[in-house]
């Protein structure tokens, strides 16, 4: 839970917390591009990893 409110107020961060950098660069650019596709990458990064651990 604590992921998902980071992926919508700090995007880059709540990727980076799941250990994938590559994807915590590319979340960085969009959302430096403009805040929506950032946050939207980060919610499918999030959810994404938390189903392959489960």
């Amino acid at each position: 839970m604590l992921k998902y409110i980071l992926a919508v107020l700090l995007p880059p961060l709540a990727v980076l917390m799941t250990g994938k950098t590559f994807k915590a660069l590319l979340n960085l650019i969009l959302t430096a591009i403009f805040w929506l596709p950032g946050a939207i990458h980060a919610v499918l990064v999030v959810r994404n990893s938390e189903t392959q651990t489960v």
